[in-house]
C-alpha cells in the first residue's frame, strides 16, 4: 500500500525523496523506481521530508518506528507525520501526543480502500488529530483520495476504522457459513450468490469475496491474520465499554482458527474453507 502511495505521489508531482521498509530489499527496488534515497535509518527519513507517511502493520511497530532507538521524531519540527495504518486508538493517541509535544502535526488517516486505489489515487481516508494539522495536510491528502472524512481527535479516525474492518469481517464469516450450508443442502452456488445478491443477504463482501470462495482462489488482497488483529482490536474496545458483542468474538475465533491451521497468510475468503464440509480435512 504504501509502495503505490509513493508512485502516486511522485505522478502528480510531490519530491518523493526517500522510502524506508524493514525489508531492506523491498526499499531498495522502490528507491530505484522513484529515483530516491532508501536510507537505513528512520531519523534520516523524517531529516530528508517535509511530510512522512507510515504504514506499518501492527501497535509494535509503530511504537518503534516512533519510540525507538532510531525513531521519526528525530526530527519532528515543523514536519508532517501522517498515519495510515489499522492499529490500536490507543497507540495513535500516543504518537499524536509525542508528535505535538516535538513541534511536529501528526494526522491520522486510516484508509478504507484497496492497493489498487492508492495507486489511482482514489482512497477513503478517515482523518483525525487537531483540526488544524489536518487541515494543512489536506491538499496533499486531495492528490491520493477520492473522499476524505474527518472523525474528531486523535484514537477517534482509528476508532471507526476497527469498526468497519469488524463488520466487514462479521459479513466474510458470515458469507462463508451460507455458503457452506448452501453447498451441504446441494444447492447450485452459483443460484444462491445471485438469489443473495437480489435480497438481504447481499452485501458489499457478496461481491469481493463470493467469487473467490466458490472458486477457492484465495490470492491475498486481506489476510486472515490482518482479520484476525483487527477483529482484536475492536474486541478490546468493547470491552473497554463493557459491551459483549458474540458476532465479533466468534468471527474472531474463526480467523485464529485460519491461523492455527496455517492459513494466515491467506486472504481472508479463505475462511470458507472452514465452512465447506467438501473441504475439510
Amino acid at each position: 500500500m504504501g509502495a503505490n502511495m509513493a508512485r502516486r505521489l511522485k505522478d502528480v508531482g510531490y519530491p518523493v525523496v526517500a522510502v524506508f521498509d524493514s525489508n531492506r530489499e523491498i526499499a531498495t527496488e522502490l528507491s530505484k523506481e522513484l529515483g530516491c534515497e532508501a536510507p537505513g535509518k528512520l531519523s534520516r527519513v523524517s531529516e530528508l521530508s517535509d511530510a512522512v507517511f507510515t504504514v506499518v502493520t501492527d501497535d509494535t511497530a509503530m511504537r518503534q518506528i516512533y519510540f525507538g532507538d532510531d525513531n521519526l521524531f528525530a526530527h519532528a519540527t515543523g514536519r508532517f507525520f501522517i498515519n495510515c495504518a489499522t492499529i490500536s486508538p490507543a497507540v495513535h493517541v500516543e504518537v499524536a501526543k509525542k508528535g505535538s509535544d516535538a513541534g511536529a502535526m501528526v494526522v491520522e488517516a486510516p484508509m478504507a480502500s484497496s492497493v489498487t486505489h492508492a495507486r489511482e489515487g482514489k482512497l477513503f481516508l478517515m482523518l483525525a488529530g487537531d483540526r488544524s494539522a489536518v487541515d494543512k495536510a489536506e491538499p496533499l491528502l486531495k492528490d491520493l483520495s477520492v473522499k476524505m472524512q474527518y472523525i474528531g481527535g486523535p484514537g477517534k479516525a482509528s476508532e471507526l476504522k476497527a469498526l468497519v474492518n469488524m463488520v466487514m469481517n462479521i459479513n466474510t464469516a458470515g458469507l462463508a457459513e451460507g455458503l457452506g450450508l448452501a453447498e451441504a443442502l446441494g444447492l447450485d452456488l452459483k443460484v444462491v450468490t445471485e438469489v443473495f445478491s437480489q435480497t438481504g443477504a447481499n452485501s458489499r463482501v457478496l461481491e469481493t469475496d463470493g467469487p473467490d470462495m466458490l472458486d477457492r482462489e484465495h490470492s491475498t488482497f486481506f489476510s486472515a491474520a490482518h482479520a484476525a488483529k483487527d477483529s482484536g482490536i475492536a474486541l478490546n474496545l468493547a470491552k473497554e465499554q463493557g459491551l459483549n458483542l458474540p458476532l465479533l468474538d466468534a468471527s474472531k475465533r474463526q480467523y485464529d482458527r485460519m491461523i492455527e491451521l496455517g492459513l494466515g497468510e491467506i486472504d481472508k475468503s479463505g475462511i470458507s474453507e472452514l465452512t465447506f464440509r467438501s473441504r475439510r480435512g
